[in-house]
């Protein structure tokens, strides 16, 4: 994709540690100079903007749940306008790449800054100013007691230095990066496909092993080793008396989680004042991991004050924790390690603690995980006017109940035939996971002037009619700034 691409024949210093030298004949303009404060407000009428981290500037969608983790007032005359054109920037995650173009004239929140951006090319202006290297400039010009309570200086990002090439070399970055996005996209979307895929394969596994369909036997070979193989069920069947569930081995039961469990409890609300850096591990939705074990790429911590409820939320090793709202809902982990410290619950995630005497923990978050446990939760989530569960939809789940010898035998079949798609699936996102850092890497040279491609832009065929912006990844809960956040000074 870049073979053939060079360096600018002439540089000059720029006199910014992450930008070094930049071409010869770019301009360096503070960022002062190319924008304006818009003062706009009290236009109802228009629709609702937001910025994310991915996305950048988008149209907030009203009624896509997904979308809709803050509560929108109804009074939106306060609201800043912004027109198509103008850069937005949420000042609290400005360090993190939350800014952007607006992409139409809209509104947003008065938490956010709008400045009428004066660049010839929007396009290479919004990859210019989320790239790599300008993230670090927002991230020295944001200020405050923690990293996550960050707020923008004004002062400090107008002294940002900005690099403005001709028009017509921002035009060739522009193209040339647009061609490179598309064909990088293709790429992701073929592994995901893959991945999607795959998680079938292993939800197949999960659901005709624990609803009896297949039956597991343990076999040995000439050494004594021991192993589980997988057959059509030999067993035979009566009605399960759950329509959607149909006929089960004619030994095994059928039960309510409730009816399995000591108790089924969540996290209690108001917690989120008491977030620290160091302290107890706060579980949130985004800690439960698709494969149903804990995910602590990002942890939380908290620091209640002495006597704040929280022990009756307090997570030990066998524990099934399941996302309860927003877009993870229905989301299981089976809890099979014993965790660092003190580690406690959110108000978005249950609590589920077995009575080991008639199941086996690992055995219910499998069937919790199957189609007939996601199959529940759906039906629950959207049966009325609510979005998510309730404690009383996670204790009326059935599941299927074989015997203790067989929820072993079918746990050891289902792990040990999970483990080559799981090792795939790994190797797929960090294939992903690669070609994204490739992105990242390839934007940041080309914006900042370490290869010429104008030559190269040149020679590309011709975009698309309705050539489309890079696909995100999928939106971050957290990407999205509460709408209730006080206006700046």
């Amino acid at each position: 994709m870049i073979e053939g691409l060079k360096p600018y024949a002439e540089y000059k210093e720029s006199e910014s540690k992450w930008l070094n030298a930049v071409p010869a004949k770019w301009e360096v303009r503070n960022l002062r100079t190319l924008i304006s404060k818009r003062a706009e407000r009290n236009r109802p009428d228009l629709p609702l903007l937001s910025v994310a981290r991915e996305k950048g500037v988008f149209v907030r969608s009203m009624t896509d749940a997904d979308e809709n983790h803050n509560v929108i007032p109804e009074d939106l005359t306060n609201y800043k306008v912004a027109r198509a054109g103008d850069l937005v920037i949420n000042k609290m995650k400005a360090w993190q790449g939350s800014m952007g173009i607006a992409p139409c004239d809209g509104i947003v929140s008065p938490a956010y800054f709008v400045f009428d951006f004066r660049i010839a090319n929007h396009a290479f202006g919004q990859r210019l100013l989320r790239s790599k290297p300008y993230v670090a400039h927002f991230a020295q010009a944001s200020d405050g007691v923690r990293v996550g309570q960050w707020d923008l200086s004004i002062p400090g990002m107008r002294q940002i230095p900005v690099l403005v090439p001709s028009d017509d070399e921002q035009a060739a970055i522009v193209r040339f990066l647009d061609h490179a996005n598309r064909k990088i996209d293709g790429f992701i979307r073929a592994k995901r496909k893959l991945i999607g895929l795959l998680n079938e394969q292993k939800q197949a596994i999960i659901h005709r092993a624990v609803t009896g369909k297949d039956e597991v036997r343990m076999v040995k070979d000439e050494n004594g080793n021991s192993s589980f193989i997988l057959q059509p069920s030999s067993f035979p069947k009566k009605p399960s008396g759950i329509p959607w569930l149909g006929d089960i081995p004619m030994h095994w039961e059928t039960r309510q989680v409730r009816r399995a469990t000591t108790f089924v409890t969540s996290g209690s609300r108001g917690w989120a004042n008491f977030y620290s850096d160091d302290g107890l591990v706060f579980i949130q939705s985004g800690n439960l991991g698709r494969n149903m074990a804990l995910n602590f790429s990002y942890t939380q911590y908290v620091r209640p004050p002495c006597g704040a409820e929280g022990e009756r939320t307090r997570v030990q090793r066998d524990d099934i924790l399941i996302c309860i709202t927003g877009a993870l809902t229905g989301n299981v982990v089976h809890v099979d390690q014993e965790l660092p410290g003190l580690s406690f619950v959110n108000q978005h995630v249950a609590l589920v603690r077995v009575r080991k005497a008639t199941v086996r923990p690992r055995f219910l978050a499998f069937a919790l995980r199957s189609e007939i446990g996601q199959g529940q939760f759906k039906t629950s989530e959207y049966g009325g006017t609510k979005q998510g569960l309730g404690l009383g939809d996670v204790k009326d789940v059935f599941f299927p109940l074989p015997s203790l010898t067989e929820q072993d035998a079918i746990i050891a079949h289902i792990d040990s035939s999970l483990a080559v798609f799981t090792t795939a699936i790994a190797r797929t996102e960090r294939e992903i996971a690669l070609m994204q850092e490739y992105r990242t890497r390839l934007t940041a040279d080309l914006v900042t002037g370490k290869l010429d491609v104008r030559a190269a832009a040149a020679h590309l065929p011709a975009p698309p009619t309705a050539a489309a912006e890079p696909s995100p990844d999928a939106l971050d809960a957290d990407d999205i700034l509460d709408e209730a956040e006080p206006e700046e000074s």
